[in-house]
């Protein structure tokens, strides 16, 4: 710029060696113009220059950053390739995911209900089996409920037949007693089964092929009477036996069968003088030959078979009605 102005001053000066002095000063005043343009350009220049150092320093910083985002970018775009890829390997997994999803949620789904029907079954059975054992305990309760009945009603007949026992002990006491005179002479009294048996050999009572009975034999009859009236509650049965000898007598008699009920009869006919014997309590019976308590191989084992049997029980109503309520 300087050398600039210095050819300039020179041209001005050999101008103003051929140039009138007017003509000089305009020269000078665009001179002084020229030179202050050319300081203002000079700092124009200067502003440019530090401008453009300004500039420059931007410059290389944008291209600094320019490179490193340029290097970011390769980054990301290697990042983004393989973000995409993996977003493309997922999506393909997804989709293969859903489709075995669908078909898995389909089987559940079956399974589902399949195990929705089982456990309503399932329920349906415990709730009748539940209604069945309800049923059931309710039966066990009822039973149960019978059996501490029956129970009661058990004891209460134990406590009858141990009475009755007690009751039918004490007669064949008192029927030993009023007949002591006669044991040992073809009288027995025993008791077995809740009974009371009194035998009475035909050679007490009667004579061969009779059924009168004798003097005797009334007397051991009357006696057992007394005793049977004093016990209203015992149900007489009389039966008369023989051996298994056919009888041979004149009479109107059918035989050994015949004989023995007319024997138990006429014993009936000396209990029923006893008032206080209620005749309904009396029951007269044969059994001819056909209920021996020996063998008829003897004459003594004969002997024992033809005899006359009382057979005492105690009247078993209240027995039986018990029995029944417990049935």
């Amino acid at each position: 710029m300087f050398k600039k102005s210095l050819l300039i001053i020179l041209a001005i000066s050999a101008l103003t060696s051929c140039v009138p002095a007017k003509k000089f000063k305009d020269l000078e005043a665009s001179y002084s113009r020229l030179r202050k343009d050319n300081r203002s350009l000079e700092d124009n220049v200067k502003d440019l220059k530090a401008e453009l150092k300004k500039t420059n320093a931007v410059y290389d910083k944008v291209s600094k950053d320019l490179g490193s985002s340029i290097i970011r970018v390769e980054e990301l775009e290697g990042e983004y390739a393989s973000a995409k890829a993996n977003l493309e390997q997922l999506q393909a997994s997804y989709d293969a995911l859903e489709s075995n999803s669908s078909a898995t949620i389909a089987e559940n789904s079956q399974k589902n209900r399949q195990l929705l029907a089982e456990l309503e079954t399932k329920q349906n059975d415990l709730a009748e089996k539940t209604a069945a054992l309800e049923a059931e305990r309710t039966r066990l309760e009822k039973l149960q409920k019978d059996l501490a009945e029956r129970s009661a009603r058990v004891d209460e007949l134990e406590g009858v037949i141990a009475a009755k026992d007690a009751t039918m002990r004490a007669l064949k006491e008192s029927i030993s007693k009023a007949l002591t005179d006669f044991e040992g002479k073809g009288l027995t009294v025993e008791q077995r089964d809740g009974k009371v048996y009194v035998s009475l050999e035909n050679k007490l009572l009667f004579d061969s092929g009779s059924w009168t009975v004798g003097a005797n034999g009334t007397k051991a009859v009357k006696q057992l009477g007394s005793v049977l009236a004093d016990n209203p509650d015992i149900a007489v049965l009389i039966e008369g036996h023989t051996d298994n000898v056919p009888y041979g007598g004149s009479g109107n008699l059918a035989g050994n069968w015949d004989l023995s009920a007319k024997r138990a009869t006429a014993i009936v006919e000396i209990l029923r003088t006893n008032r206080d014997i209620d005749p309904k309590n009396l029951t007269a019976a044969g059994r001819g030959e056909y209920a021996p308590v020996a063998e008829n191989d003897t004459a003594e084992n004969k002997a024992k078979n033809r005899r006359i049997e009382v057979i005492l029980t105690p009247k078993l109503d209240e027995v039986t009605a018990l029995l029944n309520d417990i049935d």
